[in-house]
C-alpha cells in the first residue's frame, strides 16, 4: 500500500455521501441508485455492532471505504441468500459469521493493497470466528482479493431483485491472513 493513503475508523454517517462517491466510480452507479444506497446504508449503521473504516489521503479525501456488522438471519440480505446457501447445506455461515457489507476503492487507488488492508482491518478482533460477503459472479479482482484472504464460494450465481448480474456469496474463517 502507499504510504500517502491512511487507513482508520470512519464516521461512516457523516461521510456517507463522499462514501457513496467512491462506490458510485467503482461501481458505476447513477444518481438514483446512489440514493437508494444512502438509505440502506444509514439504516445499517443503526444495527448492532456495525463497524466502518476508511482510506483518506492526507489532504482529507476518502478514496475508499468498508463496513459491515454481525450477520443476522432477518436482515434482507441474509434472506435473499439463505435459500441459495441452503441449497448447499452450508446455511449455518449465516450464524456467527461478520458480513462484509460494502468494500469499494476508488479507481484511481486501486491495486495498492487499500482493500486488502480494509477487510483485514475491519474484521480484526470481531467475535465471529467468519466472514462472508457477496461479489458480482465474475472472474475480477475482486474475487481475486477474497480468494487471497481465504473465502471460497459458498454459493453462485444469486440473484438478488435489484441487480442485474449474480453474484456469489463467499466465506472465509477469521482470523484473515495479513501480508508481512
Amino acid at each position: 500500500m502507499t504510504d500517502d493513503v491512511v487507513i482508520g475508523p470512519l464516521d461512516l454517517a457523516t461521510r456517507v455521501d463522499e462514501a457513496l462517491d467512491v462506490q458510485a466510480h467503482a461501481f458505476g452507479l447513477s444518481d438514483d441508485e446512489v440514493a437508494v444506497r444512502r438509505q440502506i446504508v444509514l439504516r445499517h449503521l443503526t444495527y448492532p455492532g456495525a463497524r466502518s473504516f476508511g482510506a483518506t489521503t492526507p489532504d482529507g479525501r476518502l478514496v475508499g471505504f468498508v463496513y459491515g456488522m454481525p450477520n443476522d438471519r432477518h436482515h434482507w440480505w441474509s434472506t435473499v441468500v439463505e435459500p441459495y446457501l441452503r441449497g448447499r447445506h452450508v446455511d449455518d455461515w449465516l450464524d456467527d459469521s461478520f458480513v462484509i457489507t460494502e468494500l469499494h476503492v476508488h479507481p484511481g487507488h486501486q491495486n495498492r493493497g487499500i482493500g486488502r488492508t480494509l477487510i483485514t482491518t475491519i474484521t480484526e478482533g470481531v467475535p465471529e470466528p467468519r466472514s462472508i460477503l457477496s461479489a458480482i459472479d465474475v472472474e475480477s479482482p475482486a474475487r481475486g482479493l477474497y480468494r487471497s484472504l481465504g473465502y471460497t464460494d459458498l454459493a453462485r450465481r444469486v440473484l438478488f431483485p435489484s441487480a442485474a448480474m449474480p453474484y456469489a456469496v463467499m466465506g472465509a474463517p477469521l482470523p484473515l491472513p495479513r501480508r508481512v
